[in-house]
């Protein structure tokens, strides 16, 4: 029996700085790169999943993190059925900002599904775990912890937004 093919869109949504780019790159090119290289826009990457009776292939947009962009955000949005919404461990302040991407995303997509990232994990300093646990808790999602460096969460974590999305009923 021939495989079912689907076709998702996914965004990355968070501060600049927080690894979205990076993650990227560790899961579709196994790969990773010390230099920082801001994104202007976005940049859309793919990767086929096998999830067993279906070959998902996922359309990975790597949204820019500055904010003030907030129109050129949602036309990206427009169309997504899930995010990962990252924040650096080592930076409370893109911790916190990841309730903000969330509400922004789901103010255009409603039916998305979200997974909440801590990248940066092989870094020393983590925010507080009480700070993880209560953006975590708002976000509606236990967070995942990730290193686009070592690669440790990263296919994990995509994943399990992969499966999220095959469970929507679009």
């Amino acid at each position: 029996m021939e495989k079912k093919r689907v076709i998702r869109k996914v965004c990355l949504l968070g501060d600049g700085g927080v690894g979205k780019t990076s993650l990227v790159r560790r899961y579709v090119e196994d790969a990773f790169s010390d230099k920082y290289i801001v994104s202007f826009g976005t940049k859309v990457s793919k990767k086929v999943l096998d999830l067993g009776e279906v070959e998902l292939t996922l359309m990975i947009w790597d949204i820019l993190g500055q904010r003030g962009e907030d129109a050129l955000h949602s036309a990206y949005y427009k169309g997504a059925n899930g995010a990962l919404v990252v924040g650096d461990i080592t930076n409370a302040q893109s911790i916190e900002h990841m309730q903000r991407w969330k509400d922004d995303f789901l103010r255009v997509e409603k039916e998305a599904r979200i997974v909440a990232v801590a990248n940066k994990k092989d870094l020393e300093n983590p925010v507080p775990s009480s700070l993880l646990d209560k953006v975590g808790s708002y976000l509606g999602t236990e967070m995942r912890m990730t290193s686009a460096k070592t690669g440790e969460g990263v296919e994990e974590t995509f994943a399990q937004l992969g499966k999220a999305i095959m469970e929507m009923k679009r």
